[in-house]
């Protein structure tokens, strides 16, 4: 089969890129070069997403049986995309998020719950990011009728991580000492890698499916304690993990998702976080490794000095963006550990106290 994949030269398209390699197909690329290096063996097209000319310049270079986008983030320019390489395909695979649907993560939702309302041609400034992706998906169905496949995935994980989610832990615990862990170490998670969405989506192709699929993973396939334990188990650490309160994390003014990757404090506006339903993507044939290995494998990965680079001076430079850079600060960290410590020992008297009366 003859794959393009938009993006392709990180993490999710990366994975995308090299599992088709590996099943023999002839692959391109389409992308500035400026992220990084595209794999051997895929043939490669320069140019940006957002010049019509340079869309043109692509689509010459077609036909292929399928399209892969994974950094569709603007329904304008997505639909630019979609209109120019519809004469050159008849699949097209848009990798959106859980994010573009009504209610998460206040509420457990599906590959049938409702997506956020937005046009199909929205610029950037209609909304935040799951609203644009709910774009993004209407200007793909709109442009393949018969050939759209929407990918909606949860919390990703894998090597080739730049944003930080699960690198940020690993080179916490290496770094020893005693480690803030949020909240209970039994609270369940959901996690999947990037390569098990990689390859049910090519498999989807092979089969010319079409429509939506949730592709979050297996429900409560980890918890806190678990990945948090592996995180020190692989790197090899004496972390000490000290589990500390939502509330004493909350009022010490961490910020979710960024300051403690993954981590949101457990109440209404975030009861279902961990709770999409990837039960149909699983019967169409999703098979999802263990976190275990995925950790595992991210540290092999991390602990290379490409690997290193890439993770973390990919994400400075995302950083300096604009973009609020990820994990806690060792000074507030110490704080909180301190706060935490005081807050256990005055727990300490009151029960001796009450218990001599």
């Amino acid at each position: 089969m003859r794959l393009l994949v938009i993006g392709g030269s990180v993490f999710l398209g990366q994975a995308f890129v090299a599992d088709a390699l590996a099943r023999g197909w002839e692959v391109t690329t389409f992308n500035r070069g400026k992220t990084a290096h595209d794999l051997p063996g895929v043939e490669v097209v320069r140019g940006d997403r957002e010049v019509q000319g340079d869309l043109d310049t692509l689509a010459a270079a077609g036909p292929w049986d399928a399209v892969v986008d994974v950094c569709g983030y603007v329904p304008r320019v997505v639909g630019a995309s979609v209109r120019t390489l519809a004469p050159q395909t008849r699949t097209y695979l848009f990798v959106s998020s859980v994010s573009a649907v009504q209610g998460w993560p206040e509420l457990a939702v599906d590959d049938s719950s409702p997506r956020q309302e937005c046009a199909s041609d929205a610029d950037r400034d209609a909304g935040d990011y799951g609203v644009l992706k709910a774009g993004c998906e209407r200007a793909v169905e709109e442009g393949f009728p018969d050939g759209a496949l929407v990918l909606q995935p949860g919390l990703i994980m894998g090597p080739g991580d730049r944003a930080r989610r699960l690198t940020w832990w690993l080179d916490r615990a290496a770094r020893g000492g005693r480690m803030v862990a949020p909240g209970a170490p039994e609270r369940p998670m959901q996690l999947i890698d990037a390569r098990d969405i990689a390859a049910f989506g090519l498999d989807q192709v092979e089969r010319g499916a079409t429509g939506r699929y949730m592709v979050s993973g297996v429900r409560a396939n980890t918890t806190w304690g678990e990945y948090l334990g592996t995180c020190v188990e692989v790197t090899g650490s004496k972390a000490e993990l000290v589990w500390v309160d939502d509330a004493l994390i909350v009022e010490h003014e961490v910020e979710m998702w960024t300051e403690l990757p993954l981590w949101t404090p457990q109440g209404p506006e975030d009861a279902a976080v961990w709770e999409p339903d990837s039960s149909r993507a699983i019967a169409a044939g999703l098979r999802c490794r263990p976190v275990v290995e995925s950790i595992r494998d991210t540290w092999a990965w991390l602990a290379t000095p490409q690997g290193h680079q890439e993770a973390f001076g990919a994400y400075r430079s995302f950083a300096q963006g604009g973009v609020q850079e990820r994990g806690l600060a060792p000074e507030k960290e110490q704080r909180i550990l301190d706060a935490w410590d005081a807050a256990l020992s005055s727990r300490s008297c009151r029960e001796v106290t009450s218990s001599s009366l």
